[in-house]
């Protein structure tokens, strides 16, 4: 075998240098999803850059970008989360990406999006994975770590710890889908405490080629039955299955509102409009919004004989 140039040999070495986390394979994803009469019409993956929500949003005021543009990132230095919070992870450890939506239903109804977007993504990694996902209104993906509920029924205290999250913005003529998903992270790379990743939840894979196309193809299938009902959520079923899969509902929340108020009640609901619907202590039920909240957390413990419940 000829020995390779020094400068060959080190190009291998930074593109393989992390032999647990290969590159994604922008051939053959281009291959499997961009195909005539689907909604995908061009994936891009970059070695790195900000943000894939802000670069997808600037081709698009260009009119550079059509619907079904995908733009994926193998890192992203300022990836950003709902109320610009930060979103961060070393290369190559998960999915951060984008796609570009332009849609053909009433505009009040495209807050349905990230919602429609969490659905899509927690049935596909579910069954690309094999590990339980569950919702957190808005727009939270959430896991059980393996370790901490005690691995394969060896008993534990089950912790949902947050993998994924979405933020969907309006661009151009439509609108840019975020979604960033942990994949390989290990716990001593997680940004927080509450974090997780498929790896800590016992998930049988961590090939990002095939989740990446799972979740595409979710999307895409969750889209068109939106669309085909001209985006009304109970007739498309998008309302349903949000529901079911949302760990909010039936649990006390506390929900942090502008200015320094907040409100606490049950989660008893999504309503219509994709608002969390809250029965508070008074017997009123009250609709929050996503643009409504800065934070959604578990309601205090109860108090001794209130009789209140508490979210774990």
């Amino acid at each position: 075998m000829t020995p390779q140039p020094p400068e060959n040999r080190d190009k291998d070495a930074g593109r393989w240098s992390d032999l647990g986390r290969p590159p994604l394979n922008a051939t053959a994803l281009r291959r499997a999803l961009v195909r005539p009469g689907s909604l995908w019409t061009s994936l891009d993956v970059v070695p790195a850059t900000g943000s894939t929500n802000t670069d997808l949003a600037e081709r698009a005021a260009r009119g550079e970008a059509a619907e079904g543009a995908v733009l994926v990132a193998e890192e992203q230095s300022a990836g950003r989360g709902r109320l610009d919070r930060a979103w961060s992870a070393p290369p190559r450890s998960g999915l951060f990406f984008s796609v570009y939506l332009t849609p053909r239903v009433p505009v009040e109804r495209w807050g349905w999006l990230p919602l429609l977007a969490g659905v899509a993504t927690a049935t596909a990694v579910s069954r690309a994975a094999g590990i339980d996902t569950a919702l957190k209104w808005p727009n939270d993906l959430l896991v059980t770590s393996a370790e901490e509920s005690g691995g394969s029924g060896t008993g534990g205290a089950a912790a949902e710890r947050k993998a994924g999250g979405i933020l969907a913005e309006r661009a151009g003529a439509g609108v840019v889908v975020g979604i960033g998903l942990n994949v390989s992270l290990t716990a001593a790379e997680l940004p927080v405490p509450t974090a997780g990743s498929l790896a800590l939840a016992g998930a049988r894979t961590t090939d990002r080629d095939p989740l990446l196309r799972a979740v595409l193809r979710a999307l895409e299938h969750w889209y068109g039955e939106w669309q085909t009902a001209d985006g009304d959520p109970a007739a498309s079923r998008l309302q349903e299955a949000y529901a079911a899969g949302c760990a909010t509902l039936g649990r006390s929340v506390r929900a942090e509102l502008p200015g320094g108020g907040d409100l606490t009640g049950e989660a008893v609901a999504i309503d219509g409009d994709g608002r969390l619907v809250l029965a508070t202590a008074d017997g009123v039920q009250q609709p929050v919004g996503a643009g409504d909240i800065i934070h959604l957390r578990p309601a205090p413990p109860a108090g001794p004989g209130d009789g209140a419940d508490h979210a774990g």
